[in-house]
């Protein structure tokens, strides 16, 4: 449970900086997801920084599926067991377009 509550305070700083640094809670979601309907929470994805594994797990992710969801968050991968057999799904644009971050 405590994994899980600072999961969820992670995610609700970078939030709050995004919307510091973008000027709106609207701007902010284009570039980064809520917390609230984070897979991070539920422990279904992972956010890699830039390094040589994030070039590694978007060439080979899905063979262990690993997907990348969101084209402005290139380090964040989800777990996608059907990827292992059909690839990963379309990324969408941003987070907006992600049918769980509809508010």
């Amino acid at each position: 449970m405590a994994e899980l509550d600072a999961a969820l305070l992670t995610a609700l700083g970078f939030f709050a900086r995004q919307v510091a640094e973008h000027g709106s809670e609207d701007e902010a979601a284009r570039r980064v997801a809520t917390a609230t309907p984070s897979p991070h929470v539920a422990g279904d994805a992972v956010d890699i920084g830039r390094c040589d594994a994030t070039q590694w797990r978007s060439r080979h992710g899905a063979e262990y599926g690993l997907c990348p969801i969101c084209r402005t968050e290139p380090w964040h991968f989800e777990l996608r067991t059907d990827a292992i057999e059909h690839g990963c799904p379309r990324m969408y644009a941003d987070p907006t377009h992600d049918p769980r971050t509809q508010r």
